[in-house]
Order: structure tokens, then sequence, then C-alpha cells
């Protein structure tokens, strides 16, 4: 028996946050290159000195040997590109994607509430976290509308939504997130921050309609409160039907194996070019325990692409104006 469970993270634990320069982050990536070449250049090296020391001996015994000396090296070149490749998609998409916190201030405070903000102490209870992508340079993130629906429904005024992203010299900061726009039968949001004096990096946008089922693909998100979580996995199956917050039925979604829990919610699903082809919104959980079964779902692109720009400007999905 399984249930279809949120993926909105309650109780998170604490988050620490660190910023890297985009300079050093690229000198790193230069180094760990460097060591890459040099190490498969090393090891094709001795492979060949030995091979040919055994051709040397028995030349006609050792050609099978060199011919398979040869061919396990070309396999962990094979391997070491593919790692390094992977590094690079997580890398670069991963200064676009945001980590969300759902917050509710104590009622008996006087101070305002930017200053409750800062502090996120004892007067400030987390509701939930979750996760979202940054859809331009103004400012404007997407996630999922039961990420921030208690921000959304709230009538006490008491509900803040904090927002940690980065910019792209890899400098880390906070802003509190006003909501521009929502649509509960599609599972999506917009949230829009203030980023004056800092340069976003939007995400990619990919095609959804096009995927097959065996291709790779890849979650990042924040899942338990831990930032930055890369996860991988095939996409699964294509035109499936799950349920919308509102309780209509959301069509055509994205099933995965990409490990998909608490917290990713909101987060992109990104293909092996690092485009963008789903946002990240349910899982399979088995009953009683809370832990994903490895079925998940994501809100195809298409259906993304068609709805955020209308929540932009007027606030409510096209469906919803007439």
């Amino acid at each position: 028996m399984v249930v279809l469970g949120s993926l909105c993270q309650l109780n998170p634990s604490p988050v620490l946050t660190t910023t890297t320069s985009s300079s050093s982050c690229s000198c790193l990536r230069s180094t760990q290159n460097g060591i890459f070449t040099r190490r498969r250049t090393i090891l094709l090296g001795q492979s060949l000195v030995v091979t040919s020391l055994l051709e040397l001996c028995n030349p006609i015994l050792s050609a099978p040997s060199f011919r398979l000396a040869i061919a396990q090296q070309q396999q962990q070149d094979d391997l070491q590109q593919e790692e390094d490749r992977i590094v690079h998609l997580f890398e670069e998409t991963s200064p676009s994607v945001v980590f969300i916190k759902d917050l509710e201030i104590d009622k008996s405070l006087k101070t305002s509430a930017e200053e409750v903000m800062l502090r996120e102490d004892n007067n400030t209870k987390i509701e939930g976290t979750g996760s979202g992508f940054i859809w331009d340079k103004f400012g404007h993130i997407v996630t999922n509308y039961h990420v921030v629906s208690k921000l959304v429904t709230d009538t006490s005024g008491l509900h803040r939504c904090k927002v940690y992203l980065g910019d792209v010299k890899g400098n880390g900061f906070y802003r509190e997130g006003k909501i521009v726009g929502y649509d509960p039968a599609y599972d999506l949001a917009v949230l829009k921050v203030d980023v004056a004096g800092y340069e976003l990096k939007p995400v990619v946008l990919g095609t959804s309609r096009d995927l097959h089922v065996g291709q790779s693909c890849f979650a990042i998100g924040n899942p338990y409160g831990y930032e930055n979580t890369l996860t991988t996995g095939v996409v699964s199956g294509l035109g499936r039907e799950i349920p919308s917050p509102n309780g209509s039925a959301i069509r055509g979604a994205i099933q995965t194996d990409a490990a998909i829990n608490a917290g990713n919610s909101g987060g992109p699903l990104i293909d092996s070019y690092g485009h963008v082809i789903g946002v990240n919104t349910a899982t399979f959980t088995r009953k009683g325990t809370g832990v994903s079964s490895g079925v998940n779902f994501a809100i195809p692109i298409d259906t993304v692409v068609r709805t955020v720009p209308y929540l932009i400007v007027y606030g409510t999905p096209y469906s919803n104006r007439f």
C-alpha cells in the first residue's frame, strides 16, 4: 500500500549556507580538470609501458593483453568523463535553485517582520520548507502551490516566506518572498523577491513534449532542509495523472525514479543538458513510514511555461480570467 505524499517538509534540520565566489569555483574546476587529465595520462602511460614490456618478452602472447589494457583504460576514461559531466551539470544549474522557508511569526512580537526574519529565533516557527527555481532576472521564483499555500490562505498576517538564493557571482543571500500568483489546479505558484544589487541566474527551460522513457534526468532541491542536493535517475513514465491541491487531476505528469523527498517540492527536474523539463511535486510513500518508494512525479515544463506568464502578469491562470 502506498500513499501520495506532499514534498513540503515539516520541522527541517538547520541549514548552513555557504558562499563561494565564481572565480574560486572556476579555478577549482580548472584544477580538478587538470588533475583528471594528468591522472588519465599517467594511467595510460603506465599501462602502455607495462604492455610494451610484455610484448617484447613474448610478442605473440602479449597482443591480447595489450588490447585488454587499452580497453580497460578507455572504460576508466569514459567513467571519469561521465562523472565530470554530472559535476559540471550540477555546478551550472544549482545557482538557479532556491530554498524556501514557510515561517509563522509570534503574534505577540512588537518588532517588525523584517527583524524577525533576520533573527529567525524562538519567536519564529518554521511551518515547512520547499524548493523553487529562478524564472527570470527580475526576481520571479517558481515553486509548488502547496509549498506556499499557508501564505496564500493566511488571514492573520503572521505568515512569511523566506527565500534563500544566490547570484551569478556565487554570493548567497535571502529575501522575503511575496506572492505574485498561484494556480492550485497545477500546483504552481510564483513568488517575487527584491534583488536590487544582485544579478540572478535564471534556469534554462527545456521541453517535455519530446521526452522518452529511459532518458537520464536529475533533481536538485533541498530534501529535509539539506540545501543543494542532487539526485539522479531516469524518466520512468510519461502521461501520468496525479491529484492537485484543489482536488482536480494534473494530467501529463512525468514519473521518475530520481530520489525526491520532503523539501524537494518546487525544485527543478533537469535533463542531461541542464534544461528544466519539470517541477518536482509529489512522491508515493510507503504507508506509515513517510519513506519514498521511488515513484516520483514532476509537472511537465510545457504546462509550466503555459501557466507562469499569466501568473506573473495577472496573478491568476488564464482559465480563471473568464
